[in-house]
């Protein structure tokens, strides 16, 4: 919602405090001010002038020499403008002047002709494209005729207005206009408020003679007034109207859409009005439009309409679609003599299906569906019919036409001192809640210290206690509430041992190299099959799909964090970000129901995505791209860090290349996966060689324990040897690994893998794999025929073990 404070100023008094300080005001009682903006940025010089004269340059086809009177002297400028006229008061930057943008009016020759000042359109004097009336937007701006020359152009055009921007929670749907924001701000200045005039004068003709209104489904439209204004003259409105809506961001059009559009913003009210004559018809029926009826509304669309949507018909065709846009055929246009103004209250349920099933999102409709103030409807029609009485010349008939089964019954709360003090830690006595009520203009009944408070209809978010309780707390001041600790013994929060464990599982993942990405939670439907870790895929989960998802990209539930994270990296690729490495820890969403009746399993997973260089030092001219054993790495460091023994499986996976990808178990459970996407996969996804790696979390925190554990530093000399056995080549070096780990224990400290060899020199089919070995014994120097006899047996049991020979 965007509030003019010049606009306020018609209803409250808000005295000498800035824009800013009224902003902060409003933002301490609970509505956010999101930002303010000034129609235009300050000028000076500009003033009010009398084109006296208008004629040809001598020297130029498409520039005029203009004398202008100013009040105290007679200017001469040369305009381009194509509309300048003789005759015309128009805004006139004098010698001196400073414009937007700090550009200053100079004396200057055009063509040989001097020139002294500038005739101004609206947008060189600072307000928006977008904002200026069509028929002036290639032109500057004429004043009316009764405007006074000499004067400052800034109050006139608005141009010192300042507008705040509301961020408004869907429960303040009645600070959507500006009686409601005059409501708020008159209770926290404590000042009074000036409601606007609607003393219509009706004519003696009757506009129940005219029309009759029938409503078929009370439920979806209790109250529908037809208005009928006579004899209007189709015509600009007013400089105070136009810059009124151009500061609430609404272009001027003409004085009768303008004066609806006017009167929406004031009262929260939407009104549409009919051409009358061309509404060829005495009825107004309001009835659920047929399947497949057809009407093309203003936007020149052709609509199907459904049993879903309420129409406001002429008893034969449908003419506007309730509460969110009117149709073509009983457009106001310049020849409207007479029309029928709709103010009417349309169910809020009924609005939003039809916003949802057109795509036709409005004004009005949103102050539809958020709800709007019942007690406010006839009196916006009235103001309406005052409005252009008095500036489209109309004749306003009397008694209108109108349906009426609208409840209007306010409600009660009831609330007393002691129970608002033990909520708000407070000390507030019964007469400053009493001046509180009085300030929110609510009427009440008061005995001693209870209250009951009528709440007024505009005010459709306080149903209960705890609501008026919000009142009273922010009328009172937030800043104003005492700082207590709470009574008894307390302690401060900490964290769970999972949050915990989350945390310290990223910061290992961000100081590994990776950068922590959030994806959604909704993916493509073929994607949701894809990268499923074996464990979730041997559950043979469904699918879960939104019964109404917003769009086509979102609208399944993931079974694996990798899809949407290749779309990242995917999507930063096609901007030349080539050097990637993403983790994310987040849920996916698992059921094995076919027709879902209960929520889906949430698992936590932590998966990542690699591509590109790893290390990259041009000067050394050095690269290591990312690969496979990289991956294996980190994800062996965070269960190192993590303090958890896991092994690597070689396995074939879905979208995974066949021979670079490894299942991760955990105590003889797969709990994840490793490998690079399939080649296929990512020519499809338009991505370079990308690794992947998906661990089961929760398993892993099951698994955890967090046991204090000490090492001492070795004191005695450390021994190293070194092996290479000849296996076929099926063999796996894991498996020989492990062999090795259990017999040489405990002396040997750690195994490590350091090459696998196949080719020259060796037998077709077999393999050398060659390993390193470490004796240390932590409580006395080790003798070489102690290593030597540890040797002897590691090289006897992995050659019987798997038919191996030392190579020579």
């Amino acid at each position: 919602m965007l509030v003019s404070v010049n606009w306020l100023k018609n209803y409250v008094d808000v005295g000498d405090i800035s824009p800013e300080e009224l902003a902060e005001k409003i933002t301490k009682t609970g509505i956010e001010v999101d930002g303010i903006e000034y129609i235009a940025d300050k000028s000076s010089g500009v003033v009010t002038g009398y084109v006296e004269s208008c004629e040809k340059h001598p020297n130029a086809d498409k520039l005029n020499l203009c004398q202008v009177d100013v009040g105290d002297e007679t200017l001469q400028i040369i305009c381009g403008a194509p509309n300048i006229k003789q005759g015309q008061k128009v805004a006139v930057a004098k010698p001196g002047a400073v414009l937007p943008g700090n550009f200053k009016i100079k004396k200057v020759k055009l063509r040989g002709v001097e020139s002294n000042g500038m005739i101004c359109s609206l947008q060189e004097l600072g307000i928006e494209e977008k904002y200026v009336p069509k028929d002036i937007a290639e032109g500057i701006f004429v004043f009316s005729d009764d405007t006074v020359i000499g004067e400052s152009v800034a109050p006139l055009l608005n141009l010192n207005d300042a507008v705040l921007e509301f961020d408004l929670t869907p429960n303040r749907a009645d600070c959507l206009n500006m009686l409601g924001v005059a409501y708020e701000v008159a209770a926290i200045l404590n000042q009074n408020i000036t409601l606007p005039d609607e003393s219509v004068e009706f004519s003696s003709e009757k506009a129940t003679d005219h029309v009759l209104v029938k409503v078929d489904d009370p439920d979806l439209n209790p109250y529908y007034g037809a208005f009928i204004i006579k004899d209007l003259e189709i015509r600009q409105s007013p400089l105070w109207m136009r810059n009124a809506l151009m500061a609430a961001g609404i272009r001027p059009i003409n004085n009768v859409v303008d004066i609806t559009n006017y009167v929406l913003l004031e009262y929260g009210q939407p009104l549409h009005a009919f051409d009358f004559d061309l509404l060829n018809s005495d009825r107004i029926v309001v009835r659920r439009a047929k399947e497949n009826e057809k009407m093309v509304t203003l936007d020149d669309v052709e609509r199907n309409l459904s049993s879903n949507n309420l129409a406001i018909t002429n008893g034969t065709e449908p003419v506007a679609l309730a509460g969110v846009m009117g149709g073509k055929n009983t457009e106001v246009n310049n020849d409207t003599k007479t029309i029928l103004l709709e103010a009417a209250y349309f169910n809020p349920k009924s609005v939003r299906r039809t916003v949802n099933e057109t795509g036709l999102r409005s004004e009005s409709s949103t102050r539809y569906e958020k709800g709007i103030d019942p007690n406010r409807v006839y009196r916006a029609g009235k103001r309406a019919a005052y409005l252009l009485q008095q500036y489209a010349g109309g004749t306003v008939l009397a008694e209108p036409a109108i349906f009426d089964e609208l409840d209007r019954s306010e409600k009660i709360v009831a609330i007393n001192t002691a129970e608002i003090n033990k909520r708000l830690g407070t000390q507030i006595d019964t007469d400053e809640i009493s001046v509180i009520l009085n300030r929110l203009q609510f009427s009440f009944e008061q005995h001693g210290d209870e209250f009951s408070v009528t709440v007024p209809t505009r005010r459709g978010d306080i149903n209960i206690f705890e609501d008026m309780l919000e009142e009273v707390a922010r009328i009172y001041g937030y800043d104003n509430l005492p700082f207590t600790l709470p009574e008894g013994s307390s302690q401060a929060g900490g964290l769970t041992k999972q949050q915990l464990l989350k945390r310290e599982v990223k910061g290992y993942l961000e100081s590994s190299g990776l950068m922590e990405t959030i994806t959604y939670s909704l993916t493509k439907d073929e994607l949701a099959q894809m990268f499923i870790s074996p464990e979730i895929d041997k559950l043979n989960p469904n699918k879960v799909r939104l019964a109404m998802p917003m769009t086509e990209d979102h609208k399944t539930l993931r079974l694996s964090l990798i899809p949407e994270l290749l779309r990242t990296v995917s999507y930063n690729l096609a901007r030349n970000q080539r050097d990637l490495a993403y983790y994310e820890l987040g849920k996916v969403f698992i059921s094995n129901e076919k027709e879902l009746t209960n929520q889906p399993k949430e698992k936590l997973r932590a998966s990542g995505v690699l591509t590109g260089n790893w290390l990259a030092h041009l000067w050394q001219q050095e690269k290591k791209q990312v690969d496979f054993y990289l991956v294996k790495g980190i994800v062996e460091g965070l269960f190192d860090f993590l303090d958890i023994q896991i092994d690597f499986k070689q396995a074939k996976l879905n979208d995974l290349h066949p021979g670079r990808c490894a299942a991760i178990t955990l105590n003889h459970q797969t709990v994840g996966y490793l490998g690079q996407v399939h080649p296929k996969l990512e020519k499809t996804l338009d991505i370079k060689e990308t690794y992947v790696f998906d661990i089961d979390m929760d398993y892993v925190f099951e698994v955890y324990r967090n046991t204090t554990s000490y090492q001492p530093i070795p004191k005695y000399p450390s021994v190293s040897r070194d092996i290479a056995f000849i296996v076929d080549e099926n063999v796996q070096a894991g498996d020989i690994q492990e062999v090795i780990e259990e017999t040489g224990a405990p002396l040997v400290q750690n195994v490590y893998i350091f090459d696998v060899y196949k080719g020259e020199h060796l037998e077709e089919g077999k393999k050398s794999i060659a390993i390193s070995l470490l004796y240390q014994d932590p409580e006395k120097t080790l003798k070489d025929d102690e290593v030597e006899q540890s040797y002897q047996e590691i090289v006897a049991k992995v050659n019987d073990q798997f038919d191996a020979y030392v190579r020579s």
